[in-house]
């Protein structure tokens, strides 16, 4: 988090200096006492992300070009997709998304080692891994297993447009942090659109 001076007329300057993202007082009896929103039975605050404010860049470049300048990439993307579905159907469009990127990086699931899907709601995750699995409960929650490890929007907020450079440096270092292997990031966009990327790490 880097702190932000904000000036105040006839005031000393405000220091943003926190994560605007806080749910430090939930406990389950509470979460489950929180009124639907947005006219759904099932959408609380609780399941739901925050909209943040936030801002994202990430300097993409080949690799030639980092090591002229001497630079040390942080992962190299294999490939990118967007697609969209029927926009009843959105909390499955990631599934859909990461089976397309993964066919297009030539890649399968069981060689992804970290996979984040948005949480535009806590649904969306789940039902687009059961596209993944196919159904199989089993597979399910082997796949559960890697994803979403350290929390997503509904923990971190959901800075809109932001939110897909911040999955993609999430899991950069996270695969820094592991010393290598492939991450894929998911997130679904307006009615159903849905994006996906899948990225290296070597050390």
């Amino acid at each position: 988090m880097i702190p932000m001076e904000i000036p105040q007329k006839g005031k000393e300057p405000f220091i943003l200096d926190i994560d605007e993202q806080y749910r430090v007082d939930s406990t389950l009896e509470k979460m489950s006492k929180l009124k639907p929103i947005y006219g759904c039975k099932a959408v609380t605050a609780g399941n739901a992300p925050g909209l943040n404010d936030g801002a994202t860049a990430i300097i993409v470049m080949n690799r030639k070009k980092a090591n002229d300048l001497g630079l040390k990439s942080i992962g190299t993307i294999l490939a990118m997709t967007s697609i969209a579905i029927h926009p009843n159907r959105m909390p499955e469009g990631p599934g859909f998304a990461i089976q397309k990127v993964l066919n297009m990086a030539n890649l399968k699931l069981d060689q992804i080692d970290v996979i984040e899907i948005n949480e535009a709601f806590a649904a969306v995750p789940l039902v687009s891994i059961e596209v993944l699995c196919d159904r199989d409960k089993a597979r399910a929650k082997e796949i559960q297993k890697k994803t979403n490890i350290n929390g997503s929007a509904i923990a971190i907020g959901h800075p809109n447009t932001s939110s897909g450079a911040r999955i993609m440096m999430t899991l950069a270092y996270e695969l820094r942090r592991r010393g290598r292997g492939y991450a894929v990031g998911a997130i679904c966009g307006g009615l159903a659109q849905a994006d996906a990327c899948v990225i290296r790490y070597e050390g």
